[in-house]
Parts: structure tokens; sequence; C-alpha cells
């Protein structure tokens, strides 16, 4: 069985255990670049268009050179592949400015963004290794959950939109931070939530909740990661007759919900089983959920939808 994966945009494969990564990549040293999770089941990337369509989306927000899709896509595919059929795989596709060396000789970082990649020199791979064992427990049994605030409000996404809440990126100290403190707390994850007490995402997911026959999630436009899951899940459920909204919640609303979901490109559906030490029974419509994010994750989705 394979243990892990590399391969660099150029479609080699790499040795995972030898050095990839300068020490003065701008990567390391300041978090700045972006990065996707996804997802391989039975030797495929589940859902790659949609992450492909967000890491071109997060790119331009950091200015970055606009990524070459066409060479992530061929990446990507040689990575999941080269992993094969036999497990579910977790694949990173990680793109960062680049060495801080090169990037000395430009002076004015604004015009790197106009640059092809090859000529900003900016450092890309995908990496594939084993998905976690919390994983498979999560997808089972559900996640503990505790609500912290995040400090912010939900007009900061669009009156400081250079605070980059709208874009997958490395700089996940913050999210690591919180999820170590629900830990010491006994809990398994996170929702925050901002200044006004409004429901925001959880550090590595999008928060959906089930009333009737509704799926509800807050809205991106105040500062939340769009979730590619959560984008499945909403194209499969409107399907099967479910009716799909954006809107703004509060923890109230999370508590009087028929049921609360954890939605990744990994773990899929974790269904939060207590809220704030809060005991959450499963519904019955539990594993219709969970079927429809199988169903959402297994269709490649379209660029031109994201």
């Amino acid at each position: 069985m394979v243990e892990r994966v590399l391969v660099t945009l150029d479609g080699a494969i790499r040795d995972p255990d030898a050095p990839l990564l300068y020490a003065d990549d701008i990567g390391v040293l300041r978090g700045d670049g972006v990065f996707e999770t996804v997802l391989v089941r039975d030797g495929q990337p589940c859902a790659i268009e949609w992450h492909l369509a967000r890491l071109r989306r997060s790119a331009e927000a950091l200015e970055l050179p606009a990524p070459d899709l066409d060479a992530w896509r061929t990446a990507v595919q040689k990575a999941a592949k080269e992993w094969g059929d036999t497990s579910e795989g977790l694949l990173r596709m990680v793109l960062t400015r680049g060495r801080d060396s090169d990037l000395g000789r430009y002076g004015d970082l604004s015009a790197i963004k106009d640059m092809s990649p090859a000529e900003a020199a900016s450092t890309g791979y995908v990496l594939v290794v084993p998905v976690a064992e919390r994983v498979r427990t999560a997808r089972a049994e559900g996640v503990s959950v505790i609500t912290l605030s995040r400090g912010i409000s939900v007009d900061l996404a669009q009156a400081a939109p250079w605070q980059l809440l709208g874009a997958k990126t490395l700089s996940y100290a913050t999210n690591m931070a919180a999820l170590r403190f629900a830990q010491r707390m006994g809990a398994d994850d996170v929702i925050f939530t901002s200044t006004e007490h409004r429901v925001l995402e959880g550090p590595r997911s999008s928060v959906v909740i089930v009333r009737d026959k509704q799926l509800i999630t807050p809205p991106a436009k105040i500062g939340v990661l769009p979730g590619t899951t959560q984008r499945a899940l909403f194209a499969e459920a409107e399907k099967a007759g479910w009716e799909c909204s954006y809107q703004q919640l509060f923890i109230a609303d999370l508590i009087t919900a028929d049921s609360i979901w954890m939605l990744s490109s990994v773990t899929l559906a974790a269904r939060v089983n207590s809220l704030d030490g809060l005991r959450m029974s499963a519904p019955d419509h539990a594993p219709e959920i969970i079927e429809l994010v199988d169903r959402g994750v297994a269709r490649p989705g379209s660029i031109a939808d994201w």
C-alpha cells in the first residue's frame, strides 16, 4: 500500500521523503499561499472542479499568479492514480508565492500577480496521505462541538477585504489553536461566532442546519469560506426536493434546529451530537443527508457553477 504520494506541477512524481521546499519559501515564512484539501475515493478526486475553482479564487484574492488549472488538474489526476483505489486518501493542493530571495528581485509585489506562475517562481505541489482515523469516527459517531467567538463582525469581510476571510489561505494558526482549545474542553470541534453572535463556520468545515425539509448555511458575504461539500450537498438536495438557502443564523437557531452538520472535503458529513454540552439526538433524516453528500461529492462539479 502506498503511504504518501507527491506530484509537482511539471507532472513529476517525487520522493515524498526528499526535500522539496526551500527554507525561505514564503509559504513557510509567512503562510503566504493558498491550498485545497480533496478526498480521494475509489481512486478519484472528489468534486475536483469546484476545488480548482476555489483555488483560483483564493489565488486571485492573494494576488498570486493565476493558477494553470490544466497543470493542476493533471497533477491531481496523476497523484490520485498513483494513490490507487484500495483506500481513501487526503489530497492537498498547495500553492505559495515562492522564495523570499526571488521576490526581492521584483521590488513591487503588486507586479507579480500579472506574471505567469513560471515567471513568478511560485511553489506548487500535490500531496496525498492517508485519511486520519478521527475522520472515520466523526462520520460514524458525529462530533461534539463548542461555540467560540472569532472576535470579528459579520461586516468585516466587506469592510476589510484584505483580511482574506473568503480565501482558503495557508494561515491556519488561529483555526488550529481553536481546535486545540476545544480538545482541552473535551470537545471535538468548534463553531465560530461573530461579535453579533451570528454563526460563521468551523475551523475546517462549513455549518449547515436542518429545519423540517430545509437546509440552511451562513452566506459567504459575512466572511465564511464557500464550502465545496456544502455546495455539493445543496446541488443534490435540491434535486431530491429539499429547500436550500443561505441565511444568517444565531446560536439559538443551532439549538432549535432538527440537526446540525459540519461539512468538509475529507470528513464529508459529521453530525453535531453535542453543542456546548447539550446532547443532540440523531434525527430520522441523518442517513439521507449522508447519502446526499456522498452522491454530491462523487460528481466533479463545474467551475462555471462556482
